[in-house]
């Protein structure tokens, strides 16, 4: 990325289920949700959006191999989207083991994001 114009940080949790990909989403959701960027298309090159650059970092606590990046694309609607995951998050208690939520175990996924945005 030539030119970073923006940083925002978001948290998101999965309390059941044990789905690091869900928490993911909703770290992207939570920096992204909050914003709005009205003036960014007249400092990209060409004025398009295809040509921003986005750089999303994801502090993952576990299972990183399970984290489907496509599913976190989806939150992303424009831009060239780059990844970085990082060990990270944290694991904590849910206080309760739901099955019909098809929990493994009482661990809630926590999993901060990291959403660069330039050119």
């Amino acid at each position: 990325m030539e030119k970073l114009m923006f940083i925002e940080i978001g948290m998101g949790v999965d309390l059941h289920g044990q789905n690091v990909t869900k928490a993911a989403v909703r770290a992207v959701q939570n920096a992204i949700h909050h914003n709005s960027m009205p003036g960014i298309r007249s400092v990209l090159p060409g004025n398009s959006l295809e040509n921003m650059k986005v750089n999303v970092k994801l502090a993952v606590p576990c299972d990183q191999e399970k984290l489907d990046l496509e599913q976190v694309r989806a939150e992303l609607p424009y831009g060239q989207v780059s990844f970085e995951v990082v060990s990270g998050g944290m694991l904590t208690s849910s206080g309760i083991v739901l099955e019909d939520k098809e929990d493994k175990n009482d661990l809630a996924y926590v999993v901060i994001a990291s959403v660069e945005v330039g050119y």
